[in-house]
């Protein structure tokens, strides 16, 4: 069995766009599964402010509720769970033996902190480098390239 075969599956991402590629043999494209997200602006979500609250002193002023966190990482956050349901999902189904992984750098970081260690396990490979926008019919090698030149 070389490394490019039906059970190595590649994870390709950015913050709002992801492409799994169900294997990587190399005598045909392989099925994808593409994931999206609506890339939104901090301004955009920010500007439905959270609203106001009245003070504790009982005085009766009203202050701006503060955001508890980054809201376009928590909206990266739950665009990862997604993914990662996704995979965990044909994992089970004993699809994928192997997972390498492309994403920009961020996402990478961030995909590391999420991923479940029964996932973690398959990782052969992961590099922090954007190539979701790759041609379809141009992918399968591209990755294959990073793939054989990491051996």
């Amino acid at each position: 069995m070389t490394i490019m075969d039906s059970k190595l599956w590649a994870l390709v991402l950015d913050s709002s766009h992801a492409r799994i590629l169900k294997g990587l043999e190399e005598d045909r494209p392989p099925p994808e599964i593409e994931m999206h997200i609506e890339a939104h602006k901090l301004r955009d979500i920010m500007s439905d402010k959270p609203g106001r609250s009245f003070s504790s002193t009982g005085e009766g002023r009203r202050s701006a509720i503060e955001y508890g966190s980054d809201p376009l990482r928590e909206e990266e956050k739950d665009f990862l769970r997604k993914i990662i349901a996704e995979l965990e999902d044909h994992h089970e189904a004993g699809e994928i033996e192997r997972l390498a992984i492309f994403a920009e750098p961020r996402m990478l970081g961030l995909l590391r902190t999420l991923l479940p260690a029964s996932l973690g396990r398959l990782v052969v490979h992961e590099k922090a480098i954007n190539l979701v926008h790759v041609a379809p019919h141009d992918l399968p090698k591209v990755l294959r390239r990073h793939l054989e030149t990491s051996e």
